[in-house]
């Protein structure tokens, strides 16, 4: 069955950076585009990046161009989240999602507060 695991989160000040990584499995990961997505408390959840099975395609929330790279490895069966100048409005459980089908992480708490 798919199955993603999210790691990588944590506490971190204002303007610092965290590196989010996915594993999959379960599925032909070299096939499909892959997305990070966000919830932060209260609110929906939002894409904020994809990147496609290639990585010659990437496309980033616009709270999140500049700061985001979102990155995957094909041989390992991961997709990475950099996050830099991380802002306290970035603090969300962030979520790796498969682009095709409903099939979701459990996520992983990013708290920005100093």
């Amino acid at each position: 069955q798919v199955q993603l695991v999210e790691s990588g989160g944590g506490s971190v000040q204002p303007g610092g950076s965290l590196r989010l990584s996915c594993a999959a499995s379960g599925f032909i990961f070299k096939l499909y585009a892959m997305d990070w997505y966000r919830q932060a408390p209260g609110k929906e959840r939002e894409l904020v990046a994809s990147i496609s099975s290639s990585s010659a395609i990437t496309s980033y929330a616009d709270s999140a161009r500049g700061r985001f790279t979102i990155s995957r490895d094909n041989a390992k069966n991961t997709v990475d989240l950099q996050m830099n100048s991380l802002k306290p409005e970035d603090t969300a459980v962030y979520y790796c999602k498969r682009k095709v089908g409903d099939y979701w992480g459990q996520g992983t708490q990013v708290t920005v507060s100093s």
